[in-house]
């Protein structure tokens, strides 16, 4: 059998994108009671669902959790064989399902009745069990799957889970839950370093190459060469920061004189220098470097010379 693969998947993008699209109408008043309703309970949002619908509850949980609102996924067939006993008084319990009408779900609704809790049905099928069983219903129906025998989940599961997004999202925002908080939750991820990493948690870990202004050409040579970040910082008695020689300023040097033997530092080093406070955001120091095209930074405080930011320590961290 010969297709043409290449409109097989823009057909199939297309497909889901108008089920998306057509999702949007379904944002109404049981929404706005959903987002309430996580937002004001004490409890946490309990996720569960059969099949792909499983899958894509643990994706919407992972959400949650990443963003403020705790979660956590109840499989729908373990649920009945004992993971009930995860749900506690004032969770609020979402249940997703295309059919509505799964048997483990059918089994779980009225246990989960039993127990007082809100029941939250996101169902692609209005008429269904679930959706007539539960307290606040998601519409997540669409026309028809992409896959071409309309069976497969592909545009309902895709539906789902921008469902869940839009709820994570509109709790995020009623939260206030913002840059600070969410690098609270992504310590360790590259996003999250980019909103809490500071200059001063990089550039301690370097040497501090320095040298006062009346220092001789060769002692600026070895100074930057031993503490290899291709700079020294000229500065003072009292180590103010007054200036900066890179290896680019040395070698300008040694192409313009003959001779070397009398230079100091005062002589070539370059004023101004592009510093950088240590509780600067590494990220704000990489952008500091972009927009000067330049590779390192001096870190001062108060005028006091601190140490050198390179480039290579944002790359390290991975914040380039």
């Amino acid at each position: 059998m010969s297709i043409d693969i290449i409109q097989s998947g823009k057909k199939t993008i297309d497909t889901e994108a108008t089920s998306i699209k057509a999702l949007s109408e379904f944002i109404n008043e049981d929404f706005e009671k959903t987002v309430k309703a996580i937002h004001q309970t004490k409890g946490r949002v309990v996720v569960s669902g059969i099949g792909k619908s499983a899958i894509v509850a643990q994706k919407i949980v992972g959400t949650f959790n990443s963003t403020g609102t705790p979660s956590v996924f109840m499989h729908a067939a373990d649920a009945i064989h004992g993971d009930l006993g995860m749900i506690q008084k004032e969770d609020v319990i979402i249940l997703i399902s295309k059919s509505g009408e799964s048997p483990e779900i059918k089994i779980l609704v009225p246990l989960i009745k039993n127990f007082g809790n809100t029941i939250i049905g996101m169902v692609g099928n209005t008429e269904s069990y679930l959706s007539k069983n539960s307290h606040i219903i998601l519409n997540t129906t669409v026309e028809k799957e992409a896959c071409p025998n309309n069976l497969a989940p592909t545009s309902s599961t895709t539906a789902q889970m921008v469902m869940g997004d839009a709820l994570a999202i509109a709790l995020m925002e009623l939260n206030g839950f913002d840059g600070k908080e969410f690098a609270k939750y992504h310590p360790g991820g590259n996003l999250g370093k980019r909103l809490y990493l500071r200059v001063a948690d990089l550039y301690i870990n370097n040497q501090q190459p320095k040298v006062l202004a009346e220092a001789k050409l060769k002692e600026v040579i070895v100074e930057i060469t031993e503490k290899r970040l291709g700079v020294a910082a000229v500065v003072d008695e009292k180590n103010n920061v007054i200036g900066i020689i890179t290896d680019g300023d040395l070698r300008r040097m040694l192409e313009k004189s003959s001779n070397i033997e009398n230079i100091k530092a005062k002589d070539i080093f370059s004023v101004h220098p592009k510093t950088i406070q240590p509780e600067v955001l590494a990220v704000e120091a990489l952008q500091k470097m972009r927009t000067n095209n330049i590779s390192q930074l001096i870190v001062e405080e108060h005028n006091q010379y601190l140490g050198i930011l390179h480039l290579h320590d944002l790359v390290k961290e991975g914040i380039l």
